[in-house]
């Protein structure tokens, strides 16, 4: 069983077969990825698994000058022709992320996929006894994060490029007490990456959960603790390959989580597609927001008042 309510009867905890980057189906043969988070944990399996699956460039952006460089020379003993460039860079200053996109991509070159992965935890912490100015830096550097990434990313996007932003459960799910500014941080990081997604519908924008997985993140947190299992770090990677494909168009613009299996989600892709199915919306009422925009520029509006 699940250890969580699930669309799809089978739940994974690693990597499995459909999602594997040796598919040909999954090639990110002669991609630009870009990786934010990227020398540790999730953002840095991921950079593996788009090497694995053939991407010609991959850069990893992140705090720490060091993991970087040792993911780096991890991915290039196993997949040398991959480029692999790194930048310690906080995503948070404005100054640092158009520096690290200018140096890797120059005037001209164009990102395929951006895995937006990069995040804290935050103080954990009661709302009545925070420290206000604390609790809200932590929601407001993750908005910085992605709103500086999202600027330098537009101006750089291929057409048809894919987002991957890593979110988590906390954005749609009360996970319990002293999580007030995670939670909060995470679903408005999705709504911003949502609105993204709204603005440029030529790209692909997906949300994800990547599963209960033993990162610095997850341990400062207390989550594998909390919880008492763990998924392997390959999973979320993994899925992240595949949502990139041309398999995943489907779920563009979906809240996934990357336990669900993909054969199943497949098989339901029309009722999917056509539906509010995997999104954030208001509970008991299934918003036809297509609709309402069509109602809206044809001059329905005052209908709706």
């Amino acid at each position: 069983m699940p250890p969580f309510p699930s669309p799809t009867t089978i739940w994974h905890d690693k990597a499995y077969s459909e999602i594997s980057p040796s598919r040909p189906e999954l090639s990110a043969r002669g991609k630009t990825v870009l990786i934010t988070g990227g020398g540790t944990g999730i953002g840095a399996e991921s950079g593996r698994r788009f090497a694995q699956a053939g991407a010609a460039r991959i850069a990893l952006l992140g705090r720490r000058e060091q993991p970087l460089l040792d993911t780096r020379a991890s991915i290039q003993q196993d997949f040398p022709a991959v480029e692999v460039f790194v930048a310690s860079t906080d995503v948070t200053q404005k100054s640092a992320v158009d520096a690290a996109f200018h140096q890797f991509l120059s005037a001209t070159g164009q990102i395929d996929v951006l895995v937006s992965n990069a995040a804290i935890v935050g103080p954990q912490t009661l709302v009545a006894s925070a420290a206000g100015e604390r609790f809200l830096n932590a929601i407001e550097q993750h908005l910085h994060g992605a709103f500086w990434v999202a600027q330098a990313f537009l101006r750089h996007a291929a057409p048809d490029a894919v987002v991957i932003e890593t979110s988590s459960s906390a954005a749609h799910i009360n996970l319990g007490t002293g999580f007030g500014s995670y939670s909060v941080a995470k679903m408005a990081v999705f709504r911003f990456w949502d609105f993204v997604g709204a603005e440029n519908p030529t790209l692909r924008v997906y949300h994800v959960q990547p599963g209960v997985v033993d990162t610095a993140m997850n341990r400062e947190s207390g989550g594998v603790k909390m919880v008492g299992f763990e998924d392997n770090v390959d999973l979320p990677a993994s899925f992240y390959v595949w949502l990139a494909s041309p398999e995943a168009r489907f779920l563009k613009g979906k809240y996934l989580w990357a336990n669900w299996d993909v054969n199943e989600l497949k098989q339901n892709a029309d009722e999917i597609q056509s539906t509010a199915r995997f999104t954030i919306q208001l509970y008991g009422w299934p918003f036809d927001t297509d609709g309402w925009r069509l109602h809206w520029k044809s001059g329905g509006a005052e209908d709706l008042a």
